[in-house]
């Protein structure tokens, strides 16, 4: 059982929450989130701390507490302090260009992949081959990099293809004679 989720979350100063039964707006630095929780969840609001309960005692109750305690948390870090991943191109020919929030993607095919990030994704090219994906929105942030990464994955001889920046890719041996 998690006892991460028994603990209070302490609410910063700078951020704004509204609750409405199991809806739960945020606001703050970096912009506005909001979640809907599962019903088996008991929302307490008390000044600036924030605990979730099980409306009953059983443990499929406390696995949706866990889990709307790390959905608050991951919430409240976004609004104040944001998420960030980065995208690595490995490949001759390959390029990465922003622009109007449209990703523009050379992967080596006879066509350029025209990429619409969405409204709370912003984009930055560090150069032709990184790229810096910055969002308030965790969940959204990874699922976007992953959609990024689907047209050219890492391949397991050379390695070319997009890859994180933290990914480690095992190289294969070739075939020999």
């Amino acid at each position: 059982m998690s006892r991460i989720a028994k603990k209070f979350i302490v609410i910063p100063n700078n951020i704004k929450i509204t609750i409405n039964k199991q809806k739960i707006n945020i606001k703050g630095n970096n912009g506005i989130l909001e979640n809907t929780f599962n019903k088996k969840v008991k929302i307490i609001f008390k000044k600036d701390k924030l605990l979730f309960e099980p409306k009953k005692k059983c443990r499929e109750d406390w696995i949706q507490v866990g889990t709307a305690s790390s959905l608050m948390r991951s919430m409240i870090i976004g609004v104040t302090i944001g998420f960030t991943k980065k995208l690595i191109l490995f490949g001759v020919g390959y390029k990465f260009s922003i622009k109007n929030n449209i990703l523009n993607l050379i992967l080596g095919f006879s066509h350029p992949i025209n990429f619409v990030l969405p409204k709370n994704i912003m984009g930055k090219c560090l150069n032709q081959n990184e790229i810096l994906l910055t969002s308030p929105n965790k969940q959204l942030l990874g699922q976007v990099a992953a959609n990024i990464r689907s047209y050219r994955p890492p391949e397991p001889y050379k390695g070319k293809g997009i890859r994180y920046s933290n990914e480690i890719i095992k190289i294969k041996e070739t075939k020999k004679k």
